[in-house]
């Protein structure tokens, strides 16, 4: 597996372990029998664009986009031309509210390069399948990721989002850190504590407190 150097070797004995080769050869029979999304090589993009030593933001997804064309490896992220999905809509709603910053840019790879791990739980999904890839062993690879950033010594914030993101709350136990929670920023849950959290700026103020350049949302 190549993602990139330093996570190459902070994942190297994952890699190996029993449940991941079982996932790869899971995930290899799927692509050659169904349509399955993020492409393969966009898979591990949360990685690759956002190193280990330059992550300063975890922001948490589920599964990766189900329809054509819209996952791309980074959670909450579309591809360029690619028409908003609800949630992200309403991202870019609590970013205006909380910065007066108008985004309809949803291609989240600016984000990405400035130390904003965006990271599905679940790294993959066969089309128009909602969490068909649940419980196939990704929540293991993905829940060890969480537990090697909560060992960094830089302050780091996570931003759980719904009650699937919440969970991995009891993974980050380092006080350094800061645990940012609310509803998910979905139709159905938007104004049940989403609207007016105010993320954004939350994140900007902790980085610039501890000698971290803020984020350019």
């Amino acid at each position: 597996m190549v993602i990139n150097e330093k996570w190459d070797k902070i994942l190297e004995e994952e890699f190996k372990k029993t449940y991941f080769l079982e996932l790869v050869s899971f995930i290899k029979k799927e692509y050659k029998s169904k349509i399955i999304y993020p492409k393969a090589s966009d898979m591990f993009n949360a990685f690759k664009l956002t190193s280990y030593d330059e992550v300063k933001v975890v922001i948490i997804g589920q599964d990766p986009y189900h329809g054509e064309g819209e996952a791309h490896g980074l959670s909450f992220s579309v591809k360029e031309g690619i028409k908003l999905p609800p949630s992200l809509v309403n991202i870019f709603k609590e970013l205006e509210s909380d910065l007066e910053i108008k985004r309809t840019k949803g291609d989240l790879t600016d984000w990405a390069k400035q130390g904003v791990l965006l990271l599905n739980t679940v790294l993959t999904v066969e089309k128009d399948k909602p969490n068909s890839h649940k419980g196939k062993g990704w929540e293991i690879f993905t829940d060890y990721v969480i537990k090697k950033i909560n060992e960094k010594e830089m302050p780091i914030v996570f931003v759980l989002w719904g009650n699937n993101a919440k969970k991995k709350k009891e993974l980050i136990t380092n006080p350094k850190h800061l645990v940012l929670e609310s509803s998910h920023p979905s139709p159905f849950s938007y104004i049940y504590g989403f609207k007016g959290s105010k993320p954004f700026s939350k994140i900007n103020k902790f980085l610039e407190e501890n000698g971290k350049k803020p984020i350019n949302w």
